[in-house]
């Protein structure tokens, strides 16, 4: 698993952040037009080879030439080209016939733009996808480790951003596995749900291919399955208008925004514990916090993968619109809005997915920061217990209530208007009252005793439900991410 790596681009012209600055480069160049009109290149190279089997007459010569330049594209020859055209498909068609002079008459033979076009959006949504799994494991399977080192720690539960009952430490990590588990299976499940486009010609009808094939639609159900198979897909849309619906793209974009939302909220807590100094992502020995405080130890990371979130999570709503306003077989409103959202999106996801590896690869906790502030919450908690064992003691239920209450507010009004800590233990031990459950106090007031099956709730989830998803990716080798800025 790669790190970002920072291209060379040109400073006097506007690039994507994600792009020159958080995205790894395997992701840039599934996004690259190297890899678009390429690609373009290879399913023109496929149309041709299974028209050429089912007897068309297309030769071998044909084809060879064609693959001999697959790669070499003169993006200034196209770029020239669309300018006179206004039409990017006929201009690479153009310029690759030049290149291919032999193959020109057939490059592009019965298809529609939408063929290169939107097969190879498949193409680029599929590796999108294959990129991002990886990563997510990564994450997995790093908090896995945090989660079984820490299952045990008590730590303070929060309802309502309000100290509650106990947890652990672990436990509170599971709650974000669990997220990540949701969006590890949606974003399998997008990827396997794709199809290929396939051959469909100008409306979905297959019309020019059926007179290509001069009516015999046999040979046209076999070459949408020929080229469908050669681009490596099961399966094609069994009906398109001109484009695939539209409605892919939702459900493609739509997990990753859910993702967002995750990485938006584990960071979220990140930042919070890290406010109260419980738990810090990395922070190198050079890192700056800020610029006039030099001792701020900011949560940059965790900053980061919120901010970007952010932006991923809205990007759903292009999807949907544009599926919503495709009339009939097609709209040509939905491709300025998809050459930005499909990109961005995925490199979105991939920046987030790196900086949440590289954050849970070097969380740090402070134990004794948050036995602390167990210390300052826990006497309140207790107190249900120190009634129990002074009924067990022979004590009455509604005579021990009383004196709780009145020490506990007594205690309260210390901690709120004074400033103090909490000493409600103290007046505890000093009011004769409770004098046969003293030698008791420190087994209740043990934090241990507070988190409930908190631990063993973690080693279930890691075994039953964590495990067999990162079986999935047991070949995978993780290496630490390195975040260059």
């Amino acid at each position: 698993m790669s790190s970002s790596s920072a291209p060379v681009y040109d400073h006097s012209e506007y690039q994507t952040p994600l792009s020159t600055r958080y995205a790894s480069k395997e992701m840039r160049y599934n996004f690259s037009d190297q890899n678009k009109f390429s690609t373009w290149r290879q399913l023109w190279v496929y149309l041709a080879k299974a028209e050429m089997e089912l007897g068309l007459s297309i030769t071998p010569d044909q084809i060879a030439e064609m693959e001999t330049h697959i790669k070499d594209i003169d993006f200034e020859a196209a770029a020239k080209e669309e300018k006179l055209t206004r039409h990017d498909v006929m201009a690479h068609v153009h310029v690759f016939g030049n290149q291919c002079p032999k193959a020109a008459p057939i490059i592009h033979l019965g298809a529609t733009s939408c063929y290169v076009g939107d097969n190879t959006d498949l193409i680029v949504l599929r590796n999108g996808f294959n990129l991002l799994l990886p990563k997510l494991a990564a994450v997995l399977s790093r908090l896995s480790q945090f989660a079984m080192e820490y299952r045990s720690l008590p730590t303070l539960g929060f309802t309502h951003l309000q100290p509650a009952q106990l947890t652990t430490v672990g436990k509170r990590a599971t709650l974000w596995m669990h997220d990540l588990l949701m969006d590890e299976r949606a974003i399998r499940r997008a990827r396997d749900d794709l199809r290929f486009r396939g051959v469909k010609g100008t409306t979905g009808t297959q019309a020019s291919f059926l007179q290509l094939f001069n009516g015999d639609g046999h040979k046209v159900k076999q070459l949408d399955s020929l080229v469908t198979k050669m681009a490596g897909f099961e399966k094609y849309y069994s009906v398109t208008g001109q484009t695939y619906s539209r409605k892919v793209d939702v459900e493609c974009i739509n997990v990753l925004s859910s993702l967002g939302a995750t990485v938006h909220k584990i960071c979220s807590d990140i930042r919070i514990l890290a406010s109260r100094k419980e738990i810090e992502e990395p922070f190198e020995k050079t890192q700056i916090g800020s610029s006039a405080m030099a001792y701020k130890r900011n949560p940059m990371r965790s900053e980061r993968c919120c901010s970007i979130a952010r932006h991923l999570m809205t990007l759903t709503n292009n999807t949907l619109q544009t599926a919503a306003t495709q009339w009939m077989e097609r709209t040509l409103d939905d491709s300025a809005n998809r050459r930005i959202t499909l990109g961005e999106a995925f490199l979105a996801a991939d920046s987030v997915l790196m900086t949440l590896q590289n954050i849970t690869e070097g969380l740090v906790v402070y134990p004794k920061v948050i036995a602390r502030y167990i210390a300052q919450e826990l006497p309140f908690m207790s107190t249900e217990n120190v009634i129990m064992a002074m009924v067990k003691a022979g004590g009455d239920r509604q005579v021990c209530h009383e004196k709780i209450r009145v020490l506990s507010h007594e205690a309260g009004a210390q901690v709120k208007q004074h400033g103090l800590d909490n000493d409600l233990v103290e007046r505890i031990r000093k009011d004769p009252y409770f004098q046969p459950i003293l030698n008791q106090l420190e087994d209740l007031l043990d934090p241990s005793t507070f988190v409930g099956r908190a631990p063993d709730q973690v080693l279930e989830f890691l075994q039953e439900e964590v495990q067999p998803i990162l079986d999935l990716y047991k070949d995978l080798q993780v290496k630490p991410v390195e975040l260059n800025i």
